[in-house]
């Protein structure tokens, strides 16, 4: 069990440290004035959010084979949480950033702000504030996602407990990984409600 919880807690780390800067570079091509850059990036999106993530996750370890194209399991793993939830993460900074006031962008450049220090100083923190809410949706479904690694094979907790399932034919073992995930999702909660507070100056 041990060892499981280690392989989802690595997927979930892995992810969210590429994924989210990932994210927000695809967001910012999302909303580049070159048509084909914004439409290679539009295009990203469509195929991520529009197909499902276990089928992601086949195309990687089992298609890309046949192309001549090889990833160990947990390789494939993370090339398609990262592929498939940064797509999540670009759609809620767009969304963000095109909640701010586009007077803040006209300011910032008659007080002769660069684009870098625009975003970090003033786009940016607002962004954070505005975006947590959907952002801790979507970090609560990645770690409950990371259970469907299971299809490639590794030993994950949920693969683990349903094989001491069904030795033991017992529901234990299942509803021992319920708590875990949920005691992640509660530690998850915890810690976008210290963010929430730490960005309520922002109201």
């Amino acid at each position: 069990m041990i060892k499981g919880l280690g392989i989802v807690i690595s997927i979930f780390i892995i992810t969210l440290l590429v994924s989210l800067p990932l994210g927000l570079i695809v967001a910012i091509l999302r909303k580049s004035k070159y048509k084909l850059i914004k439409l290679i990036a539009q295009l990203y999106i469509l195929v991520m959010r529009g197909t499902p993530l276990l089928l992601q996750l086949i195309v990687i370890f089992y298609g890309l084979p046949l192309l001549g194209i090889v990833f160990d399991r947990f390789t494939s793993c993370i090339i398609a949480f990262l592929l498939n939830y940064a797509a999540y993460f670009a759609e809620i900074f767009r969304g963000g950033i095109e909640s701010i006031d586009k007077g803040q962008r006209e300011a910032a450049v008659v007080l002769g702000f660069d684009k870098v220090t625009m975003y970090k100083r003033i786009i940016l923190p607002q962004v954070t504030k505005i975006i947590l809410a959907p952002m801790s949706n979507e970090v609560i479904t990645l770690i409950k996602d990371t259970s469907l690694v299971y299809i490639l094979g590794l030993n994950d907790i949920l693969r683990l407990a349903q094989i001491q399932s069904i030795r033991e034919v017992s529901l234990l073992p299942l509803l021992e990984v319920g708590f875990i995930y949920l005691a992640l999702v509660i530690f998850i909660t915890q810690g976008f409600k210290l963010l929430e507070k730490k960005y309520s100056y922002y109201r």
